[in-house]
């Protein structure tokens, strides 16, 4: 074998080892760069899962409302005590907004949805009209929550006082009119008579039920905290 033949078979595969060195090297450099782009592309060149954030949106704020906090509503219907009975619904809406530490928990206009608690009716003769109202839920930014408030308490008028005014009126004149018919024993025999008439028509007067006007504000006052979402 001749001396060029002998440093060709012993070059040959130096170039071929040196050629697929480069060749290595350029791909680790080009792969480098692909990923270099990307600061999160984990080794096998994949992007690596990070939660997804939105510039300018912030994550849910609850606010806890404290008990013995303050609620002004307003009613948006009448209630009459000869109309409801304990449970029944009413609607209200918040008159103020709730503020707590600077922020607004409950914003003034909210829905809210109240109940009845007890409804009595006046009697005729005696008995005055009692209503007794509560609050059971306000909505806000379309999430319902659970109200444990006191109760708004209203009676209505005494008339025992327009009783006496009957009786009294009918006795009076029961007596004028017996003294001109038959003089005083006809004054002590009319008397009564007329009281009785009298009575009768107390009896049959328009019972005093109590009405409370829509648009009347009311303050109540929670029993418990609540947490509201924002």
């Amino acid at each position: 074998m001749s001396t060029k033949t002998k440093a060709f078979w012993i070059a040959f595969p130096l170039t071929v080892t040196a050629v697929s060195i480069l060749a290595v090297g350029r791909l680790h450099r080009t792969a480098n760069r692909s990923t270099g782009s990307n600061p999160s592309a984990n080794a096998a060149g994949t992007p690596s899962a990070e939660p997804a954030t939105s510039p300018g949106v912030s994550m849910p704020t609850e606010i806890t409302i404290p008990a013995n906090s303050e609620i002004e509503v307003r009613l948006n219907q009448s209630i009459a005590t000869s109309r409801v009975v304990a449970g029944d619904p009413f609607y209200a809406t918040v008159a103020d907004a709730v503020i707590v530490n600077g922020q607004t928990a409950i914003p003034k206009g909210s829905p809210v949805k109240g109940v009845v608690v007890s409804a009595r009716e006046a009697g005729r003769l005696h008995g005055v009209a009692e209503l007794r109202l509560a609050l059971a839920s306000v909505e806000v930014n379309g999430n319902d929550y659970d109200l444990h408030s006191n109760s708004f308490t209203r009676f209505g008028n005494n008339h025992k006082k327009r009783n006496w005014e009957f009786i009294g009126g009918g006795a009076g004149g029961g007596a004028l009119i017996g003294a001109l018919a038959g003089g005083g024993k006809g004054a002590l025999i009319g008397a009564p008579i007329a009281a009785g008439a009298g009575a009768a028509g107390a009896a049959v007067t328009e019972k005093r039920d109590l009405v409370i006007p829509a648009e009347t504000a009311m303050t109540f006052r929670l029993h418990e905290s609540v947490e509201v979402h924002l």
